[in-house]
């Protein structure tokens, strides 16, 4: 059995669920690889889930939103000696600027073959909230991101990037495109509900800056005032104790906190709403659009890949509350494109974003390293 070192910036921390490594790992085991990941966490050390995925951890200092970055001293290192201890077949960076990425130039430097994998390119197509973290993102993309883009053999982007700026960065050849997907299987159609009573519209994320769920709020909370008074608004994800948007809606909101099982919660969702101000390939839309929710999300990143726009969902400018407000209101007052939405959506996902789709994807990506590598 053949061994992916796979080298994430997370796995399962509370406040930092890394769900496309999570998911990437499960799926390339079901492809009859074993996988090492190499991470940081809030402790230290080695766990052996199964004969098939073992975790390595280092400690890190987070730092919180705005910033969401963690930095955990010494990472480089342990990568080095996972590699003697495991000695892996493959070595796959996911997410890039993160601290654990810049592990990337080490080991090509090293001589060895690195292949990147994100779903978003910080300080180019991707940026946080406010000017100073935006400059701050800017800086590091040009010089540490972009040495990391250079490092690797491959780079895989989870969806489309702008072609010039893959020309300009000098990583066009070498770049192709291979989303997360979801095990489309596992996911069933959500229960159509006709009174508007009784219908839920959710949001599925951490309550962090970028992510917009300020807007969310703002807007299904005048919906549910003036037009749905029975209207059922949820928060499904991790936030920080006195998080001043949970003071300020939980009279008129339910958040749920971290959630490790989606699946009823989809299952019980008429209209999923992903709000973001930047957004890579999200794994909480590509389930609820797999569960057959009416889905509606800024026109920003994968979401444009994901969606399209009146058929299997609703795209909107990201921070327009009353656009987002109109769809929200459309969604629930209009039964049959609340269904053919739905199933639009569950459609586009068997065909295009399933595990049978992208494992052979990524059986193809591991045979040409293989085959270069000999």
């Amino acid at each position: 059995m053949e061994t992916i070192l796979l080298i994430s910036p997370y796995w399962k921390e509370e406040h930092r669920w890394m769900v496309s490594s999570v998911k990437l790992a499960e799926l390339w085991q079901r492809l009859g690889y074993r996988v090492v990941v190499a991470c940081m966490g809030s402790q230290t050390g080695a766990e052996t889930v199964s004969p098939t995925l073992t975790i390595y951890r280092r400690r890190d200092v987070f730092l919180p939103d705005p910033w969401n970055y963690g930095i955990a001293f010494g990472f480089t290192g342990l990568v080095r000696r996972i590699i003697k201890i495991e000695k892996p077949d493959l070595i796959v960076v996911n997410k890039l600027l993160f601290w654990t990425s810049l592990s990337a130039i080490a080991l090509k430097l090293s001589g060895r073959r690195v292949i990147v994998l994100t779903d978003a390119l910080v300080g180019m197509t991707w940026w946080p909230r406010g000017w100073f973290p935006k400059v701050c993102a800017a800086i590091y993309a040009w010089t540490l991101g972009w040495f990391v883009l250079l490092s690797a053999w491959r780079v895989v982007t989870y969806h489309p990037q702008p072609p010039h700026l893959l020309k300009r960065l000098g990583i066009a050849g070498k770049t192709q495109v291979i989303p997360t997907g979801i095990d489309a299987e596992a996911f069933q159609a959500s229960v159509r509900k006709t009174d508007l009573d009784t219908m839920t519209v959710t949001y599925i994320g951490r309550l962090e800056s970028v992510k917009g769920v300020d807007d969310f709020l703002a807007a299904a909370a005048e919906v549910k005032m003036k037009y749905a008074p029975g209207l059922n608004v949820q928060v499904v994800g991790w936030y920080k104790p006195d998080h001043p948007l949970v003071a300020e809606y939980r009279d008129r909101v339910t958040f749920t906190g971290l959630k490790q099982d989606v699946k009823p919660i989809l299952q019980s969702t008429d209209i999923f709403v992903l709000p973001s101000y930047s957004e890579g390939l999200s794994n909480a839309l590509m389930e609820a659009m797999a569960n057959g929710c009416t889905c509606i999300a800024t026109e920003v990143g994968g979401n444009r890949f994901l969606i399209q726009n009146g058929v299997t969902g609703f795209l909107y400018p990201p921070g327009d509350r009353a656009a987002l407000a109109s769809h929200i209101r459309r969604l629930i007052e209009d039964m049959a494109k609340r269904r053919t939405m739905g199933e639009a959506a569950r459609k586009r996902i068997e065909e295009q974003f399933s595990w049978k789709v992208i494992g052979q994807k990524y059986l193809d990506l591991f045979q040409i390293a293989h085959h270069e590598h000999a």
